[in-house]
């Protein structure tokens, strides 16, 4: 059974960085895409970005690209989410998310097969 927890939230100032980590475990990790995804208060949970099986590709949401960087280590069933130039925008909830289903769009939450509790980000400005 595949078993999602993730990391590394925390209160930061704006313009600051921080590093999520969110392991998977009970699963052959290699065969594993993996996404993260976000929720502020009173907004729905949007797409932030994922990676495919072995890092093949890597996808983002316009309004974290070039300052969100996600990447994988399969020797330790672990995916990062490396967080720059951090903005009171970015404050939320933060998901991550397992799926074993080759071809899908990660973009979509219900193409997932498993999710973490969640870790706090906040930004403050």
């Amino acid at each position: 059974q595949v078993h999602v927890v993730e990391s590394g939230g925390g209160l930061v100032q704006a313009g600051g960085s921080l590093r999520l980590s969110c392991i998977v475990s009970g699963v052959t990790f290699s065969s594993y895409s993996v996404g993260w995804f976000r929720q502020a208060p009173g907004k729905e949970r949007e797409f932030v970005t994922a990676i495919t099986q072995s890092g093949g590709a890597e996808y983002y949401v316009d309004s974290v690209r070039g300052r969100f960087t996600i990447s994988r280590d399969d020797a330790q069933n672990t995916v990062y989410l490396q967080m720059i130039s951090l903005k009171p925008d970015d404050t939320a909830v933060y998901y991550c998310a397992a799926t074993a289903r080759p071809g899908v769009s990660l973009g979509n939450p219900r193409e997932y097969d498993a999710w973490g509790q969640g870790t706090q980000v906040t930004v403050s400005s």
